[in-house]
């Protein structure tokens, strides 16, 4: 996928999470936001799954087992949602590992937890 359409596909991601918080609010459980933006992004005709298993590659292409990601958007784009107060390295770091280890380029980092909502996207270089 060209940076042009994973662009235009964080934009509906960031879009429909600034719409759900606004009508949620911060207090629910993750679980309630990962419905509610899965709900809303299908309703756009967008490609999602939740809590989908992703593989993890070792460095020679061994599948090393699967992560679950919260959703993964379009089979390009995977967002990590969280309902805390604050996001913290390790969620962070939770994230670019799963960037890492599936070798998928973008995520989101999306915090409904606090009263203004958080949404970080991060892009991995690839290894040369």
């Amino acid at each position: 996928m060209d940076i042009e359409n994973i662009n235009q596909l964080c934009d509906m991601v960031r879009e429909c999470s600034f719409g759900l918080h606004k009508h949620l609010r911060h207090g629910h459980l993750e679980k309630i936001y990962e419905n509610g933006l899965t709900h809303r992004l299908r309703k756009l005709d967008v490609a999602v799954q939740q809590q989908a298993p992703v593989p993890v590659y070792d460095e020679d292409g061994t599948i090393l087992g699967d992560l679950k990601a919260d959703l993964l958007v379009a089979d390009e784009l995977i967002v990590e949602l969280k309902a805390v107060r604050a996001v913290h390295d390790d969620h962070v770091a939770q994230l670019l590992g799963y960037l890492r280890g599936s070798g998928k380029r973008y995520g989101l980092l999306i915090n409904f937890g606090s009263p203004k909502i958080s949404i970080k996207r991060y892009v991995l270089d690839p290894v040369s």
